[in-house]
């Protein structure tokens, strides 16, 4: 990690998630600096919560060119405080394994590596942001993810399906979830993916922001365990 005080400051906003935790996963970023913006996102068939928040955090450094002092903001406690408070260069330190003892294993040690690899480039605080809390950029973000995993030609997460086999039809293991994991979310009243409710239309409380090329007119929205849904028939491009 770099530290030099005429570095580019540079804000980032990242998300990760995935319908049924195993099951489709998606990452969105949001990088801002100055006047400028830029939104990354994609979509894996089969990987985690916690996989697509470090993977998110991971992407957002990797798109920089040049080394930068980053505000890097997550809801992802998981995510800040094992970068924030040390505990990921103790895991790396201890072989990948979370104790001295190595009883423990470390998970995602391959993300993490990658995420450690990332920040040498970089002037990096990570901060925690509460997730849906009306902040526009994590919502952002959050729509980003919930998109991108709901896409079409999921890329695979390599790692996560030889460690755990892969999505039904794929020779591995289907995924448990309380919903339908394998049917895509298009209508109101549908089951829930993750948890079987019927989903219910929402609008979004903003509109689009400068730099959008498209924006969502309305969106699917689980009232149990508050998964979205963005469906194709409601995008408008600007």
């Amino acid at each position: 990690m770099t530290d030099d005080e005429s570095q580019p400051r540079v804000t980032i906003y990242t998300d990760g998630g995935c319908a049924g935790n195993p099951g489709p996963g998606g990452y969105g970023v949001v990088l801002l600096h100055g006047g400028h913006r830029r939104e990354l996102s994609g979509g894996f068939r089969l990987t985690t919560n916690n996989r697509m928040e470090i993977l998110a955090a991971i992407k957002a450094l990797e798109a920089l060119t040049s080394p930068c002092a980053v505000d890097l903001y997550s809801d992802s406690k998981y995510v800040v405080s094992s970068m924030r408070d040390g505990f990921v260069e103790q895991w790396r330190d201890h072989g990948w394994y979370r104790d001295a003892k190595k009883k423990n294993p470390a998970k995602n040690r391959d993300l993490w590596q990658r995420l450690l690899d990332a920040i040498e480039h970089h002037e990096v605080t990570f901060r925690w942001v509460k997730g849906h809390a009306d902040v526009a950029e994590n919502e952002r973000c959050d729509q980003l993810a919930v998109e991108a995993a709901a896409g079409l030609d999921l890329e695979i997460d390599e790692v996560y399906e030889q460690e755990n086999g892969g999505p039904p039809g794929a020779g591995g293991r289907r995924p448990a979830t309380g919903g339908s994991s394998d049917v895509k979310i298009t209508e109101e009243g549908q089951p829930c993916r993750k948890c079987g409710e019927p989903v219910v239309r929402q609008r979004p409380k903003r509109g689009p922001k400068p730099g959008q090329e498209y924006y969502y007119e309305y969106y699917l929205s689980c009232p149990g365990c508050k998964t979205i849904y963005m469906v194709d028939a409601a995008k408008r491009y600007l």
